[in-house]
Order: C-alpha cells, then sequence, then structure tokens
C-alpha cells in the first residue's frame, strides 16, 4: 500500500462525567529499601518509568537507586528496570533487587513478567504485582511455527509464586487503547493502577510532576496515570465506559467447541466453492464422528483431527481463492478500518500462466500489478466455478494437480483407518490425520515441505 498512514482511534479518556473522585490509597511505609521491578519490552518505555520514579522519589526528598537491563535486544528484548527506594541514600547499600527483595513488581509484558529473574525476586504473600495481559509473540515463534503463547500456565505461575490474592492481571493494552486511541501510555496506566492499590511509597502529585519534567506526552501520560487509578477504583465505571473488547474480525475468532469448528468450516468451503462442496467435507466428517463415537467412544481427537485437515486441503490456495479474498469487502473493510490517507495499491504476484522463471532460484519471478488489479479479481473471482472442471486453465499446472491429489488421498486414507479403528489405534488414527498439519506455506513453498 501507498500513501497509507495509520488511522488512530477517538479515545474515550476525555469522557469523566459521572466518574467518582478518586480516594487516597495508604501508602506502604519503607523499612530500610523498597524494591521496585518494572518489566517489559525494549522499546515500550519500560526505562521511562524507572526514571519517572526515580524523579518522584527525588522530589519528595526521598533517595532513589535504579540500574536497567536491556540485554542485546534494545527494542523487541526483553527489559528489566530495578529501582530502590529509601528515606535516607546510605539506606541503599545494593541498587539490584535481591532475590524475596521486591515489593511491586510492573510486568509490561506477561512472558518477561513470568521469567525467573522475576519470579525469584517476589516475596510469597507479601509483593504485589501488576501485569498487563496483553500478548506479545517472543522472537520463537519465528523459529516454530507452532508456537503459541501459554497465557494460562504463565497466569498460574505467577500467582502461584506470590500469591492469588496479591496478583492483579489487567488488560492495560486494550484499556489504554480505547481511552487514548494508542497503546503507548499503556505502563503509566500500570503505575496509576499500582498506584491506587497501594503498591507505591510516592504521592500521586510527585508522580504527575515528573511526569511533567519527562516532557513527553505529558497531557496523555498524567491521565494515563489516572485512569490507571481509576481502574483499580472503579473497575466497573471503567468498564461501562470502555467496554468489552471486540475481536476484530470473527475470523480470527477461536471456535469454542468441536461442533463449531466444523459448522465454521462447512461454511467457509461454500463462500470457497459452493454448498455442495461444503457439504462434502460436512458428510465426510459426520461419518468420521459416528465411527469414532462407535469405536471409541468418549473420545473426539479423530474428529477434530479431521475436521481441520480435511478443511486445510479442501481449501487449497488457488488463483480464485486469492481473487475472492480481495474482491469480497472484506479485506477493503479491514483496511480502511486500520489506514487512512490516499490508498493506492500494488501486488506483486506470480501468475503460473505469465511469470518468468528466475533462473537464480529457478522459481517463478513475481510481476508488478498496479490498482487495476482489483478489477481483475473480481471478475476472476467470480469464474471460481471453472475450479476443477476442464475449463479451469489453471487446474492442469503441476501444483494444482497435487493439491486435488492430495484430497483424494486424505480421503483414501480415512477409509482405511475407519476401517480398522480400535480403542488402541485410536491414537495411532488421530497422528495419521494429523500429518497435513506439517504442510506450510504455499506455491514452491509448500512443494518443499510435501517433498520433505
Amino acid at each position: 500500500m501507498h500513501g497509507a498512514k495509520p488511522r488512530k482511534a477517538a479515545g474515550v479518556a476525555g469522557k469523566v462525567e459521572g466518574l467518582a473522585d478518586l480516594p487516597e490509597p495508604a501508602h506502604p511505609e519503607i523499612h530500610g529499601t523498597y524494591g521496585v521491578i518494572v518489566t517489559g519490552v525494549g522499546g515500550t518505555g519500560i526505562v521511562t518509568i524507572g526514571a519517572i520514579l526515580g524523579m518522584a522519589a527525588h522530589l519528595e526528598g526521598k533517595a532513589c537507586g535504579m540500574i536497567d537491563m536491556a540485554g542485546l535486544a534494545q527494542k523487541g528484548g526483553a527489559v528489566y528496570s530495578h529501582i530502590r527506594l529509601a528515606n535516607k541514600p546510605e539506606d541503599i547499600t545494593a541498587i539490584r533487587v535481591p532475590a524475596r527483595g521486591a515489593d511491586l513488581v510492573l510486568g509490561g509484558d506477561l512472558v518477561v513478567a513470568g521469567t525467573k529473574k522475576v519470579l525469584t525476586a517476589v516475596k510469597p504473600g507479601a509483593s504485589l504485582v501488576v501485569v498487563n495481559t496483553h500478548e506479545v509473540l517472543p522472537g520463537d515463534f519465528t523459529r516454530n511455527a507452532d508456537f503459541s503463547l501459554p497465557t494460562e500456565r504463565l497466569k498460574r505461575t505467577i500467582s502461584a509464586s506470590v500469591g492469588a490474592e496479591n496478583t492483579h492481571f489487567i488488560e492495560a493494552t486494550r484499556l489504554a487503547t480505547a481511552l487514548f486511541g494508542s497503546s503507548l501510555p499503556q505502563n503509566i496506566f500500570l503505575v496509576g493502577y499500582a498506584y491506587q492499590l497501594g503498591g507505591l511509597p510516592l504521592s500521586a502529585e510527585a508522580i504527575l510532576k515528573a511526569i511533567e519534567l519527562n516532557g513527553e506526552a505529558v497531557a496523555m501520560n498524567q491521565s494515563a496515570f489516572q485512569w490507571g487509578r481509576r481502574a483499580a477504583a472503579d473497575p466497573a465505571a471503567l468498564a461501562a465506559m470502555v467496554g468489552p473488547q471486540q475481536a476484530s474480525s470473527d475470523a480470527r475468532r477461536l471456535s469454542e467447541s468441536l461442533e463449531e469448528i466444523i459448522a465454521r468450516r462447512i461454511a467457509s468451503l461454500t463462500a470457497y466453492q459452493n454448498a455442495a462442496y461444503g457439504a462434502r467435507y460436512g458428510e465426510l466428517v459426520a461419518r468420521v464422528q459416528q465411527a469414532e463415537a462407535a469405536k471409541a467412544p468418549g473420545r473426539s481427537g479423530l474428529t477434530e483431527a479431521v475436521a481441520k485437515n480435511l478443511f486445510k486441503l479442501m481449501a487449497y490456495k488457488d488463483e480464485y481463492e486469492v481473487a475472492r479474498l480481495f474482491a469480497d469487502g472484506a479485506f477493503q473493510a479491514q483496511v480502511n478500518a486500520a489506514f487512512e490517507g490516499d490508498l493506492k495499491f500494488e501486488f506483486h504476484l506470480a501468475p503460473p500462466l505469465f511469470a518468468k522463471v528466475d533462473p537464480a532460484t529457478g522459481e517463478a519471478r513475481k510481476m508488478r500489478f498496479g490498482p487495476w488489479m482489483m478489477k481483475g479479481f473480481s471478475t476472476l473471482a467470480k469464474l471460481k466455478g471453472l475450479r476443477g472442471t476442464p475449463f479451469d486453465v489453471f487446474g492442469y499446472t503441476a501444483e494444482r494437480r497435487t493439491e486435488r491429489r492430495l484430497i483424494a488421498d486424505y480421503e483414501a486414507l480415512l477409509d482405511t483407518l475407519l476401517a480398522g479403528l480400535t480403542r488402541d489405534s485410536h491414537a495411532t488414527a488421530v497422528a495419521l490425520a494429523s500429518i497435513p498439519e506439517k504442510i506450510r506455506g504455499y506455491g514452491h513453498v509448500k512443494a518443499r515441505h510435501l517433498a520433505a
């Protein structure tokens, strides 16, 4: 896309009517030193939070020592900021918060907050831990296509380390974005939340003044601090104003039951080709489900594996499907919701009948097409009824013939698996039915996976 700028959400932070005045929390006393650990991902302002808290302590005449540990990844990597507060400078003999020395943990990232470096520093039953639940995938997903963030396990681990009553999980990123149209003040929002829970031996006035002296987005950050306080003091009022989390699209929402998995895929295949194609899928999955219920009662793993993998094979992304996805209106609606400006599209495609072969790689070389290609997509999408017929010019390529053969081979495999299905063979049947999960990518990338 050319000429696109991210569309900024309006935010509702200015709508404060009807919200009660904030009660002042009880502040913790400092006995010797007060240890604070701020964790998160580099580039999100973790170090700035430490600087603001340090300045607030200075403004109140308290002593403060800080050390930031960002490692090699200054942006996108784990960052830890250790802060020691004291009434007198001589009380601070070491800056790094030791094991069981943290009175407060501000977790800007769930994964970093759940690391051993942080959890060994908390005091079981005594520390206050406030964690942003927004999910940010770590670099592992680039090396493991099956990686998924163990969100619930991380939450349980953190809660078990300090005690559930001392652990607070909050959607700071979502709330900050809803309030301000930007996720940037999410960590200042966390500071306000922890402050209202009595987690900081500093005054609100000092923190607000420190934000002012920092000089970056002063009004927004001061407001984010106060809204964090409101989130802790009156979560119901904030929830009523912001509203529940909305899924970005139904396609991105995970199915909640086997029945929904099947129903959504029938609908998708109907849109992909036609009702008969969707029914063909539904009938085969139903046959598997009936056989599994009869031969391996109480189990549903085979049906789920077939529901997902048969769909994957039947919904191969060919030229007609690419055209449909661009032309059905959903793509344009998502672009319009996320971007603004004088948008112009440019497409880089390798049409199988026209693309030249790159002599260096042996693969089809991409060609550049202008905005007019959207009309071409619209026309091609209407021709999806030709898919698999003698009039399907794309269907004669080796790639498309292979994809149709994979469907037939999988259906034959299912016939064999169902014929010999027993309780003892169930696990093997599930494993064999799940093999298509390992097929990744499109075009020459997919061909490499099939060859492997």
